[in-house]
């Protein structure tokens, strides 16, 4: 238990916290900055390209394409709750936050990413559906059942974050108002409080948990059932194009998983910030960066799509 649980330190309501970031002199927190900097905006004309070409190109108005423009829009929003403040610390020397704004952030990235948890496992049964029943994937991922699948990822994303949330800043907090991280998160915020903290543990590494075993379990059984009846398939070239299409997502889905899998379900992520700041910029800002690249360098008909839009704009 950290040194300033013991009550040598006088509680107090405190009104901002620091995010101390990562160190360094003022040349490294400039190269951070302009390296930071280039990723975020790499992130956000990615994912701001994929939803303008899905949504305006009438042959990617399918489900797996609606699924993956939500995916965009996750990706671009949870980005965009954190590196905005955190490029503004880059360049000051407070690194202050209030309050409210820390539990607002944290509110709206842990809703975020929640729901891209969930999402993902919904992209896996989509393809499942598509792959392994296509007589009857019409009717079973019909427009309305697409709009119910996102709007439960998102519903599930809200209620953890409800819960995390609540938990969190319910937490009385010592004078020490220093968080060992870019942004506000779980681990960092137990790190600072005054009380005991095991409920706060036990609810953050539960939840998270079964929410990624659950998904994880969703994504390898319908990725077993499409495994399968690919290999059953004659034609090559079809095979080729599914695994590809698989492909992408399975790439998606092991680099999401396994950062937040490190970060908030094994127990001593709240033990170990270092390798957590790491893991942080990986699921923050690097994921949400790759994925545009990911879905529309090995997908055939985001590649056209593109190109017909660039040809589109080239006429105009």
């Amino acid at each position: 238990m950290s040194p300033h649980r013991n009550g040598n330190l006088s509680v107090m309501p405190l009104q901002e916290f620091v995010l101390d970031g990562f160190e360094g002199g003022l040349q490294t927190q400039a190269l951070l900055f302009a390296l930071f900097l280039a990723l975020y905006m790499v992130a956000i004309l990615g994912n701001l390209t994929m939803i303008v070409v899905i949504t305006v190109d009438a042959r990617l108005h399918s489900p797996m394409y609606f699924f993956l423009k939500n995916l965009s829009f996750l990706d671009l929003c949870y980005s965009s709750v954190i590196y905005p403040k955190a490029l503004a610390n880059f360049l000051s020397s407070s690194k202050v936050i209030t309050f409210a704004g820390c539990a607002t952030q944290f509110f709206f990235f842990s809703l975020l990413a929640t729901s891209e948890t969930l999402l993902l496992a919904v992209m896996a049964y989509d393809h499942f559906v598509a792959i392994c029943s296509p007589l009857c994937y019409p009717i079973s991922m019909c427009p309305s059942v697409c709009a119910r699948l996102v709007l439960g990822s998102y519903c599930g994303g809200c209620l953890n974050s409800i819960l995390q949330t609540s938990f969190t800043f319910s937490l009385p907090f010592c004078s020490s108002n220093h968080i060992d991280l870019f942004f506000c998160d779980v681990p960092p915020m137990i790190e600072v409080a005054c009380a005991e903290t095991t409920l706060n543990e036990l609810v953050l590494f539960g939840i998270c948990g079964l929410i990624i075993v659950g998904t994880t379990f969703v994504v390898l059984t319908s990725y077993g059932y499409i495994t399968v009846t690919i290999l059953r398939m004659r034609s090559g070239g079809g095979r080729h194009k599914l695994f590809s299409t698989c492909g992408s997502h399975m790439t998606a889905v092991s680099l999401f998983y396994g950062t937040v899998f490190v970060m908030y379900a094994q127990p001593g992520a709240v033990e170990s910030m270092e390798q957590g700041k790491v893991v942080s910029v990986f699921y923050t800002l690097v994921i949400p960066m790759l994925n545009p690249l990911v879905y529309s360098l090995r997908n055939k008909d985001v590649k056209d799509a593109l190109r017909r839009l660039g040809q589109r704009h080239t006429a105009m």
